[in-house]
């Protein structure tokens, strides 16, 4: 098993298979999106034709919204998914985000979060689109001030609630529509096996290789959900030992198309390292702190032949890079032209 290529190919870096970013996050069901800017090359270099235009467009549109989901993170997800992921995740994440509060000393009452709650609603369909600096504008009209990291945390509860959204694609800020108003009805619920055996179809599809242990991590579910997720999907997933671990695959594992010699130019919270706590398939232990620290903060990397050596800097006119593995930059000058190229369309 080369567990490095196979992850190049189902994560759609090799030799993607879909033309449009809402197809593109369709299929892999959720993508980590806690860089604003950055969020948008992680979609479009899964494209066979990256456009920044095309992106806004999706996004702006509402086929592509971000909140606060898995594990209490942002996420990019599609609007057909977004119903059912959000039933079957955000109880968790929500209490996950009331431990993150309470660690730092965060109270929020029931009538502090329904009147706040209220107002948000307020200024947000008033706005169509707004910002935080906007939010926090309108509390102040109505005499409520409180300090950026609880304002947060309501935004956050309020996304998770489902109530809450992104707004339009602003070059910088982030924006928040009411979901109501982004989305439209909703589709009819569905029950939990169903959204469990949905998700493990979406996760083992798009990362396969993973590990339970990766799924658990990615959809910040608890063990015993993750377990009768892959249950559910029977016979259609298969597992193989590889280092003294469980590796499992789904029975339409992309297994062909990749090519060597390719470098990647990957943004920092990419689903290429974040999917999983297997990292070390792709990332050398004693360097994975080029890639990310103890806390969560993740760089921007570049992989070669799908092996993560080395970093790069995405705001800069000129490609600035310093590598731990090696230094072969043959190809990655067309890899700056295609990043470059992106942000211009």
């Amino acid at each position: 098993m080369n567990a490095v290529t196979l992850r190049l190919l189902n994560q759609q870096l090799a030799c993607p298979q879909f033309d449009n970013p809402t197809a593109l996050v369709h299929h892999m069901g959720a993508m980590q999106a806690q860089e604003y800017r950055l969020m948008r090359w992680a979609v479009a270099m899964r494209t066979t034709c990256p456009s920044a235009s095309a992106f806004k467009q999706a996004f702006d549109s509402g086929q592509i919204v971000r909140f606060h989901l898995m594990r209490g993170t942002w996420q990019l997800v599609s609007a057909a998914n977004y119903a059912w992921l959000r039933m079957l995740c955000s109880p968790k994440a929500i209490a996950v985000t009331k431990g993150w509060m309470s660690s730092n000393k965060i109270s929020i009452e029931e009538s502090e979060l329904k009147k706040v709650r209220k107002l948000l609603t307020c200024i947000v369909a008033d706005k169509r689109s707004a910002t935080k600096e906007d939010i926090v504008q309108g509390l102040a009209a109505k005499g409520i001030t409180m300090d950026e990291h609880r304002l947060s945390y309501h935004i956050r509860m309020a996304e998770m609630d489902g109530v809450l959204c992104s707004g339009d694609l602003l070059p910088m800020k982030a924006t928040y529509a009411l979901t109501s108003d982004k989305l439209g009805e909703q589709p009819a619920a569905i029950d939990k096996d169903e959204a469990l055996l949905r998700l493990a179809q979406t996760y083992f599809r798009t990362r396969q290789p993973a590990t339970l242990e990766d799924f658990v991590w990615w959809s910040g579910l608890n063990i015993g959900d993750c377990r009768k997720a892959i249950a559910l999907m029977g016979n259609t997933i298969c597992t193989e030992q590889w280092q003294g671990r469980t590796f499992f695959f789904t029975e339409d594992c992309r297994t062909r198309g990749y090519r060597k010699g390719k470098y990647l130019l990957i943004p920092p919270y990419d689903e290429y390292l974040i999917s999983y706590k297997s990292r070390d398939v792709v990332l050398p232990q004693e360097h994975k702190h080029k890639a990310h620290n103890n806390s969560g903060i993740f760089q921007p990397i570049i992989a070669h032949d799908g092996l993560v050596c080395g970093n790069w800097t995405p705001f800069k006119n000129d490609y600035q890079t310093t590598f731990f593995l090696d230094e072969h930059t043959a190809d990655l000058q067309s890899e700056w032209l295609k990043y470059k190229d992106f942000l211009q369309k």
